[in-house]
C-alpha cells in the first residue's frame, strides 16, 4: 500500500539523534597509515572476506589479488615524479602492487578466493595482500580492500590510539 500525501497532510518526522561532540574524531595524519576500504577496521576474518567476495561476484565483477612488501605498500613522496604535487584525481604513485596470479575470471565461490589468499600469504608471509574487483563492462577497478596484514606490521591501531589527544 502506497502512502498518499495531500496538500494539507503532514508526515511526522523522527526526532534527530543528538550528536555527541566528544565522540567526533579527527584523523591524525602523522604515522597513521591506511589502505583502501575497511583498512581502518580490525583485520577481516575469512567469513567477512567471503561476504565481500559474494558482493563482488553478485555484481558481476572479477576478484583479483595483489601483494606488496611493507617497504613499497604505502604511497611514497620520495623518488617519484609528481604531477601538480600528486593532488590530481586517479593519480597513483607507488600504488601498483604485484599481481598474484591472474584475475579470477569466472569465480563464483568465495572459497576459491580464500584459498588463493592463503596461498599468497604462505608464499609471501611478510607481505600485505589486498583484494581488488574489476568491472569488465566499465573496464575499471571498482573495489579494493586489504585482506591480509603481515604479523610483523605495526601500523594498525585502534581508533582511540590513532586520534589527536
Amino acid at each position: 500500500m502506497a502512502l498518499r500525501l495531500t496538500a494539507g497532510s503532514r508526515v511526522a518526522a523522527k526526532a534527530p539523534v543528538a550528536a555527541k561532540p566528544a565522540k567526533f574524531m579527527v584523523w591524525q595524519p602523522v604515522n597513521n597509515k591506511f589502505f583502501e576500504t575497511f583498512s581502518y577496521l580490525p583485520p577481516l576474518n575469512d567469513e567477512q572476506i567471503a561476504r565481500q567476495v559474494d558482493y563482488i561476484v553478485n555484481n558481476g565483477w572479477t576478484p583479483c589479488l595483489e601483494f606488496s612488501d611493507s617497504q613499497t605498500a604505502y604511497m611514497s613522496n620520495t623518488n617519484v615524479v609528481r604531477i601538480q604535487n600528486g593532488a590530481t584525481a586517479n593519480y597513483y604513485d607507488n600504488r601498483y602492487w604485484t599481481l598474484w596470479k591472474l584475475p579470477m575470471f569466472g569465480c563464483t565461490d568465495p572459497s576459491q578466493v580464500l584459498k588463493e589468499i592463503a596461498a599468497c600469504v604462505k608464499a609471501c608471509p611478510d607481505a600485505y595482500v589486498r583484494m581488488a574487483a574489476f568491472d569488465a563492462n566499465r573496464q575499471v577497478q571498482v573495489a579494493s580492500m586489504l585482506v591480509h596484514r603481515p604479523a610483523s606490521a605495526k601500523d594498525w591501531r585502534t581508533p582511540e590510539k590513532r586520534q589527536l589527544a
